[in-house]
This record gives structure tokens, sequence and C-alpha cells, in this order.
């Protein structure tokens, strides 16, 4: 089975390092590390861009910046700024979502990814046509529900 094209914003990949005293915290952060683990195992495939590193460049924690940014390596794809992400981003932007959001939203669907995946509520609010926006949870039991004849 081809792997699934995934794109974790920078909130996500964070998720480990928020307060976990909440269950639906917890629960996210144990759906993304088993999205991690799947990533190395090759069932899902990372997608990366300079939106991420430019957000995690400005992480004031030393620890969590070297950890998200381990993760670039095994990307398949890096998106880097043009004229077509820009373009996308601004349209996205018309609709609401703020610009950094809008311009990780530009970048998977630039490369292509399947789901991009958050845990920001400003960005699950919105109805994203173009991608299949979702927390790390939902991603987990649609795709559970999907393979479990496999």
């Amino acid at each position: 089975m081809k792997p699934i094209r995934l794109y974790l914003d920078n909130c996500c990949f964070n998720r480990p390092f928020d307060d976990q005293s909440q269950l639906l915290v917890q629960l996210e952060t144990e759906a993304k590390l088993f999205i991690q683990e799947e990533i190395k195992k090759g069932t899902f495939e990372l997608v990366w861009s300079y939106i991420l590193d430019e957000e995690n460049s400005s992480n004031p924690s030393p620890d969590k910046k070297e950890q998200i940014s381990s993760w670039k390596p095994l990307a398949i794809s890096d998106v880097e700024a043009s004229s077509e992400v820009i373009r996308l981003a601004k349209e996205f932007a018309k609709q609401g979502l703020k610009s950094m959001d809008a311009l990780h939203v530009a970048c998977a669907i630039d490369a292509s990814a399947e789901y991009f995946i958050t845990v920001d509520g400003g960005i699950l609010k919105r109805k994203i046509k173009e991608i299949w926006t979702m927390n790390p949870l939902e991603f987990l039991l649609i795709y559970k529900e999907f393979n479990k004849n496999e």
C-alpha cells in the first residue's frame, strides 16, 4: 500500500511539550507520537516546509527546537517559498486563516500532502476543501477504521 503523505504543523510537533493534565491533550499527544513512529516505519510520509523551520527557529527552548528539527531529515519533501505557495496562502488568509497558518496549509498542498495534521483550533474550525485537516487523534481514528481489514 502506498504511504499516506502527511503535513504536521508546528502546533502538532509541540503537542507533547504542552501541559498534559487535560485528557484531550494526552490523547492527541499519544496519537501524534504514534504517527511519528509510523513515519519512521514508512507507513506515512512526512512533508516539511520552510515555515516549520521558521517557526521552530523562534522556539525559546533549545531542547524542543532540536527535537522538532530532528524530524526534518525524515521528510520526503521540503517545501520552499514560491510564488505558488504565497498565492495559495493569500487565498487561505482571505478565508480567515492567520498568515502563518495559511502558509503551513499552502505548503502542505504544494507538496501534495493528503492530510494536514494540527491541534490548532483556528485551523480545525475552517473547512479547507483542498486538503483533509484534522487533529492527530481524528486522523488515527479514520486511518484505523479505513485499514481495519488489513
